[in-house]
Formats: C-alpha cells, structure tokens, sequence
C-alpha cells in the first residue's frame, strides 16, 4: 500500500493527470500482490529494510511508466487491484503474515545475517 500512495503522490508532483495518479498506483501495488511477510527471528528489519527499498524503487519506476502512458488505455484499473490484494491476504496461510513461522524466517537464521 505505501508503494502505491508513494508512486501516485510521486506521480501527482510531476504534474500527471488524476488517471495517471490512479495508474501508477496500480502499477505499484499490482507487482506487491503475494508479498510474504516473515521476518527472521521475529525482526521485521529482515528482509523488510530491502523490501521497502524495492518498493521505493518500484513506486518511482510505476510513477515514470505512468506519466509516460496514455492512462485512459490502461488495461488494470486500481480498484481491481486492491480488490485482489484483500483476497490475496485472505487466502494466504497464515504462516506468512508477521508470525516467523514460515518462507525466510525459517529457512534463514539469524546468525546467517
């Protein structure tokens, strides 16, 4: 989400239209959907410093694509997105979300970093 508001914000200072705003902020969130959250030994610092820094990025990149579009032929609207993110969430194993109970927090321990 704050990929999302950070490339329509971004998008929104370089003077793009309120459907480019809309489409960078898809752009963002749409390649976010799945995103685990296990944090090695319950430390959100890892892997999560690198993945706001990727989402950073993504977010400045998702701002350019989209004032370099024509928004009104965008084929995901955001509302779309959104509506998968929510579903996504809730068909997730509850093993990935914030319990260091699976993906990374498992497999890498907290000596490895």
């Amino acid at each position: 989400v704050s990929s999302a508001m950070a490339a329509g914000g971004l998008t929104e200072l370089m003077g793009g239209t309120p459907e480019q705003v809309l489409m960078a902020s898809e752009i963002a969130m749409e390649h976010h959907l799945g995103l685990t959250c296990d944090p090695i030994a319950g430390l959100v610092q890892v892997p999560c410093i690198e993945r706001n820094a990727m989402g950073a990025i993504k977010a400045i990149n998702a701002a350019e694509i989209a004032m370099e579009s024509d928004a009104s032929r965008a084929k995901v609207p955001l509302d779309k997105v959104i509506e998968t993110m929510w579903e996504t969430a809730k068909d997730m194993n509850k093993k990935y979300k914030e319990t260091s109970e699976g993906g990374l927090a498992v497999k890498v321990s907290l000596s490895d970093c």
